[in-house]
């Protein structure tokens, strides 16, 4: 037997990556079977009950409620884990010692007037007012932050438009402005080749091919996944497009992403034509209409975008060698493959390559929406899912930074005896899990020996996204997963090309891109930043020597939404009242 207990702390706010912590520092603990702590959305209810750990006072807390569950093997086990959560968050731990931290985005303004960029990963019910408020002190932003409204993201994209500002964003999670990495950016070479890509993993992944090809990045602009949908009609694809055309550095620029809405690539074509750089595109899934128009070249995949501009670079072609796959007899039952991701362009591009061999590919981010799962923690099929959309991350960590989610998910996937292949990625660099491999090998090598004792074989194939100087060396990470009996690749063309062994028997004279001007100056002068939100974000600036200020940021009335419009009403009152007198 076991006991269940449970702990609802009402409006409540932490750091998530406080809460990991939290969530490890209980699992550790004497006699603790599995620990849950999450924010009581409906989404983290359904993992609660299906991890085992439901309590029937789960079932009437809000959103914006912390969840904390503790599972032992007694009362007295679970009880006492619980009653130490307080002396954990009010651990010095928790309360970093450092440099000074403000209480408020005025004061970060006031102390650090030369600060030319803000971080910002808070909630996103909150992010839109941080945004505003630092692009009326002349900031340009970063947003991490997911759940942001896609008309507050047009609204802050306009409004930085007319400022000669940028939001990088939302859910922004990758940049290298003038050879600095923003969030989970890898350590590559400083070079000639400019990115603009609305996906994070997706520039991870091109600039790391480009490192390993011998050349650089002068800036890689991260634009947030929908800046090419109609409705925000590529703003701040446009505006960095217009920068690395003007930069000096920059010789020649890739640009990708997930399809663009229709009226968006019309627009976008129109402009690339007048770039006076070769310009590499990589509209992921859609059919390139030819190789090359004018100055403009297509590429087929992430990896063929780094080869081609390197080889457009150079004038000559720089091959990359293709990994082995080992042959594999597989029961005949075993015939569908599972993928779980945690970077939803490498997922996409996947898919994109499976297509052509496999039939029917399931998703939460399917390429037909008839594809799409009714019910994403039950996978139908061949099953490819990206861990990293909002419907898995809200309330949790992203699967970059915590493995928890991912490997439940492999232990449900791998008991599944119709499967015969678990596909998955391992993306490195800073601010990412310090040894992904170090948890991720663990249950490779348990699941491929449980599969064995049973008659079937197994295959787990890992892509890992990393260099060798990344903090969690990319050789350490291929080691251990090797070890573990995974088969690894570094690009998504080798781990299609094992899939499908295991299953088988001109130059246009340019000019400036009108209307989208972007003030250069900040973005080619020392970085300096102020960052609200994960503290990630701060330790990976540190460790570059990048000035960076952390604020010890929480929501008004720390979340309670009764007070936050009660406050909002006495604001507008005080403002009518201003504007009276």
């Amino acid at each position: 037997m076991f006991s269940l207990v449970s702990q609802v702390r009402k409006s409540q706010y932490y750091d998530s990556a406080v809460l990991m912590q939290l969530q490890k520092f209980l699992s550790k603990l004497e006699g603790v079977l599995d620990v849950g702590v999450l924010m009581g959305t409906d989404a983290n209810k359904v993992v609660l009950i299906q991890s085992g750990l439901h309590t029937p006072d789960i079932d009437i807390v809000s959103a914006e409620d912390l969840i904390i569950v503790v599972k032992g093997i007694d009362d007295a086990s679970a009880s006492s884990a619980l009653k130490q959560v307080d002396e954990f968050l009010l651990s010095p731990k928790q309360n970093k010692v450092g440099s000074y931290r403000p209480k408020s985005l005025d004061t970060a303004f006031r102390i650090t007037p030369q600060s030319n960029w803000v971080f910002v990963s808070v909630n996103g019910r909150y992010a839109p007012e941080i945004v505003d408020r630092s692009l009326d002190t002349g900031k340009h932003v970063f947003l991490f932050s997911d759940n942001v409204s896609i008309d507050d993201e047009r609204r802050l994209k306009e409004k930085a438009l007319k400022k000669g500002l940028m939001v990088l964003g939302p859910d922004c999670g990758t940049a290298i402005i003038n050879g600095v990495g923003f969030g989970f950016a890898n350590r590559v070479k400083h070079g000639k080749i400019g990115i603009v890509a609305a996906s994070g993993t997706g520039l991870q992944s091109v600039a790391v091919a480009i490192d390993n090809l011998g050349e650089g990045i002068s800036h890689g602009i991260g634009t947030g996944g929908r800046d090419l949908k109609e409705e925000i009609g590529a703003i701040t694809c446009f505006q960095a497009l217009n920068f690395l055309n003007d930069d000096p550095q920059t010789e020649l620029v890739v640009l990708l992403s997930k399809p663009p809405a229709i009226k968006v690539v019309d627009k976008l074509m129109n402009q690339l034509l007048l770039m006076s750089k070769p310009v590499i595109i990589l509209f992921i899934g859609s059919k390139p209409p030819t190789r090359q128009l004018g100055n403009v070249y297509f590429a087929l995949s992430l990896l063929d975008a780094a080869m081609l501009a390197v080889q457009v670079l150079h004038a000559k072609a720089d091959e990359s060698g293709m990994n082995k796959c080992p042959r594999i007899s597989m029961l005949h039952h075993q015939q569908y493959v599972r993928g779980l991701f945690s970077g939803g362009t490498i997922a996409y591009e996947v898919m994109c390559i499976l297509k052509n061999t496999l039939n029917d590919i399931y998703s939460n981010i399917p390429l037909e929406e008839k594809y799409r799962l009714k019910d994403i923690s039950q996978s139908h099929g061949h099953t490819i899912l990206d861990l990293g959309e909002d419907e898995f991350t809200v309330g949790k960590l992203h699967p970059m930074i915590d493995n928890d989610f991912r490997i439940r998910r492999i232990v449900t996937e791998a008991n599944d005896p119709t499967v015969g292949i678990i596909i998955l990625d391992v993306v490195l660099g800073f601010c990412a899990h310090s040894n992904p491999a170090g948890e991720l090998a663990d249950v490779i090598a348990k699941v491929i020996n449980t599969a064995k004792t049973q008659g079937r074989v197994l295959s787990v194939i890992a892509l890992i996204i990393g260099t060798e100087n990344d903090i969690q060396n990319s050789k350490v990470q291929t080691d251990a997963l090797y070890a573990a009996g995974a088969i690894v690749v570094n690009n998504a063309e080798d781990l299609v090309l094992c899939v499908s062994q295991i299953l088988s028997p001109t130059n246009v004279d340019g000019s400036v891109l009108s209307g989208f001007a972007v003030d250069a100056e900040s973005f080619t002068k020392t970085i300096s930043v102020i960052n609200v939100g994960l503290e990630l974000f701060y330790e990976a600036l540190i460790s570059q020597g990048v000035p960076v200020i952390q604020v010890s940021w929480c929501p008004p009335a720390n979340g309670n939404e009764r007070l936050i419009k009660l406050l909002n009403r006495l604001k507008k009152d005080n403002e009518d009242a201003e504007r009276d007198r």
